[in-house]
């Protein structure tokens, strides 16, 4: 799960450049690709693995955001009786890509697609990434297709993963996807998305599952000052993501049952967790009522109210500590994901993950009763270690150009007060803590001269804005 993104409307000021690349140059974010890989990926390209099996018959369409070009999923949902078929097509990477060839090599050392405002880092060569191995329209591609039969509660029943040619229709984008939605002129396609999205954001609710609908935010210039507003995502990225959830949630079943894979896992939160964030929800004038877990709570939250995208912001501890275990002739002691209250696996996003080239090949190869290619198994214990540095990475990416940014609003503001509410109190020294102000989507370090009164509402100064330094601290006034 990703922290959220932040954008900026118009072209990155100029206050924040020098700090942009600093922070690249601590985390030791990759450049451009070098010669020899940029070479193995036109050759790629050019000369890619391709399937017997052609599906290009199948009305496959994309939906990203509009300037997105490493498109990996493509959607075609039909009717089957008072149920559902759905067809999702992923980019097969593994067509272009050998392993320990020069691109594997380069995929490895980075993980994942890293993003900035100002520019992405990809994983794989552009060359690839936004071009032969991206499902872009009118073009024939080779592609893992995903056949998972859906009841009509909205429950998969059967899952099948196979190499095919597939051919997008077209590259369409969620505001436009929701119009022709909303306006009822959305092809019957898109109209099953909608419902399918629904029965399984409801059986998502049934099960105690969480999926945030992270806003992004945007930083806007007027006027010679700084203001964040919230963009919240549209109900179709919500319909969107829950079939991708689906698929992974599949996989990690086809894989539980081979006994070998890597799944994506994480440990069931503790007490003080929901403490902090009862906490971050009182400071931002949000009810919690005693009883309510933690699914219907955030399940019950309006990512258009600004409040309330700053707590799904906050909401995103609640995915801290997730990792990957890798496992094979038996199946892991502990192989749930607390938030999905499930199994599951990534295997949607394999132009921008690394994790995504090997999960799908596995499954793969469990469809077709084959055995599961060795270069996978040797390698199948180093994948998780790679993910969780490159995971660690991206969060410190993300997180440096959030604090940057905060840093940016609120900078000519030394010495000015706010209202607030803390929200975490140090253990091991009381009058230290986290003030999260009431006016602004910010959290901050705090001191006072006296214990500080954890959950409450305070005036705060502050004290401290760098943006170089990508810090801010305040002091309690009362």
């Amino acid at each position: 799960m990703p922290l959220q993104r932040v954008h900026f409307a118009e072209e990155v000021p100029e206050v924040f450049r020098a700090s942009l690349q600093a922070i690249r140059r601590e985390l030791e974010v990759p450049a451009d690709f070098p010669a020899e890989v940029v070479e193995a990926a036109l050759a790629a390209a050019a000369n890619p693995r391709l399937p017997e099996l052609d599906r290009t018959d199948l009305e496959f369409v994309t939906i990203d955001p509009p300037d997105s070009m490493d498109l990996d999923q493509a959607l075609y949902i039909e009717r089957a009786g008072d149920g559902y078929t759905v067809y999702y097509a992923i980019a097969d990477v593994a067509a272009f890509v050998q392993p320990g060839d020069p691109i594997d090599v380069e995929a490895r050392k980075r993980g994942e697609t890293l993003y900035a405002p100002d520019k992405r880092t990809p994983l794989h060569p552009p060359e690839l990434s936004e071009g032969a191995a991206s499902l872009l329209p009118d073009e024939v591609r080779p592609a893992l297709l995903w056949t998972i039969a859906v009841d009509a509660t909205g429950e998969g029943t059967d899952v099948s993963c196979k190499r095919a040619l597939v051919k997008s229709r077209a590259k369409l984008n969620y505001a436009g996807v929701q119009r022709d939605l909303d306006a009822g002129t959305a092809s019957e396609s898109l109209q099953l998305l909608r419902e399918v999205g629904k029965l399984r954001e409801r059986r998502e609710l049934e099960r105690g599952g969480v999926n945030l609908p992270i806003p992004d935010q945007e930083i806007i210039a007027a006027n010679g000052d700084w203001t964040l507003e919230f963009r919240a995502p549209l109900p179709v990225e919500g319909w969107n993501a829950q079939i991708s959830l689906l698929t992974g949630m599949g996989a990690a079943h086809l894989m539980m049952y081979g006994e070998i894979g890597i799944l994506r896992t994480l440990p069931e939160s503790h007490d003080d967790l929901r403490r902090k964030l009862e906490n971050t929800a009182k400071a931002l004038g949000i009810g919690w009522p005693v009883g309510t877990s933690y699914a219907a709570f955030i399940h019950g939250l309006d990512p258009k109210v600004p409040a309330h995208a700053a707590m799904l912001a906050a909401c995103t501890v609640l995915f801290r500590g997730a990792g990957y275990t890798s496992f094979s002739g038996g199946v892991p002691d502990q192989p749930e994901h607390a938030a999905m209250k499930s199994e599951y696996a990534h295997v949607t996003a394999p132009l921008r993950r690394l994790v995504d080239r090997w999960t799908g090949e596995i499954c793969v190869a469990l469809c077709a009763d084959a055995e599961v290619p060795q270069w996978i198994r040797e390698s199948l214990d180093e994948i998780p270690k790679i993910m969780d540095e490159c995971d660690r990475k991206a969060h410190a990416y993300e997180r440096s150009i959030v604090s940057m940014v905060e840093a940016g609003l609120v900078a000519d503001h030394l010495g000015s007060s706010f209202d607030g509410v803390i929200t975490d109190v140090d253990e091991r020294d009381p009058t230290r803590g986290i003030v999260a102000l009431t006016t602004l989507a910010i959290e901050g370090r705090v001191t006072g001269s006296a214990a500080l009164p954890l959950g409450q509402p305070v005036r705060v100064k502050l004290v401290e804005a760098d943006i170089a330094k990508r810090t801010i601290a305040f002091a309690l006034v009362s």
